[in-house]
């Protein structure tokens, strides 16, 4: 599966999404009414190492990682462990080769976050990620919502 594909199939699946690029990432975001700059990550594509993740070795040639944030629940049910919270720029191994290719894994930075990911995904391996994507997609949805109402209430806190 090549990035474009991945990223094609969730913004046309997935209604009120958007495809965004920046800072050494790509990925489909939930911003039905571009309310904010972003919105809410459905899935995001790292082609690079950032400064502070470099687990993956994403320099080496056409190799790119893809991330979803999917629930608790999900996370402890696949990988037998409920996400911790590491120390400021720490990695969770885990146990895990972050290197390896076509396997879905806790993500090495923010497995806290209840996210995974997977370097280059088969096609095969896509498909069965589909309700994972979908997991993710109803979690974007739910956070936009959270941020929504969060942002109505600090307006209608604040006096003029």
């Amino acid at each position: 599966m090549t990035v474009e594909e991945i990223l094609k199939y969730c913004y046309d699946n997935f209604e009120g999404t958007i495809l965004k690029c920046g800072m050494g990432q790509k990925g489909v975001f939930y911003n039905p009414d571009n309310h904010f700059i972003a919105g809410v990550p459905v899935l995001t594509v790292d082609e690079h190492d950032s400064d502070k993740d470099k687990e993956s070795k994403l320099e080496r040639e056409n190799i790119y990682r893809i991330n979803m944030e999917i629930g608790k629940s999900t996370f402890k049910r696949l990988f037998d462990v409920t996400p911790r919270r590491i120390k400021k720029s720490g990695i969770d191994s885990m146990n895990y080769d972050f290197t390896m290719l076509d396997r879905l894994m806790p993500h090495p930075a923010a497995a806290w976050l209840s996210r995974v990911c997977i370097l280059n995904p088969s096609k095969q391996t896509f498909e069965e990620l589909k309700p994972l994507i979908n997991e993710a997609y109803k979690y974007a949805k739910k956070m936009y919502e959270q941020n929504i109402r969060f942002e109505k209430a600090i307006y209608n806190t604040i006096t003029i």
